[in-house]
């Protein structure tokens, strides 16, 4: 039997500070086991910390995930990308 390949999802906006970095920890809160989840911006800043509590008051915790670069991103294959 050959391994399940997870679906890799790119979750891309400009700072990736609050909508991709939500998307990311919700798809892989909701369905971790099925999908390998990415986010990151065109502009990168830092995490906004409204995100975290309304990911946490939700149960999603956010907080060890961080703002990062399309750039560092370079070279990975994605089966699905989302602009947010």
């Amino acid at each position: 039997m050959s391994p399940i390949t997870k679906t890799r999802v790119l979750f891309v906006c400009t700072n990736n500070s609050a909508r991709s970095q939500m998307t990311e920890g919700l798809l892989r809160h909701l369905h971790g086991d099925r999908y390998e989840v990415f986010c990151a911006g065109t502009l990168p800043t830092e995490e906004n910390p409204l995100a975290i509590r309304a990911m946490a008051e939700r149960g999603v915790d956010i907080s060890d995930q961080r703002s990062k670069s399309l750039n560092e991103l370079r070279g990975v294959e994605f089966d699905l990308v989302v602009t947010v």
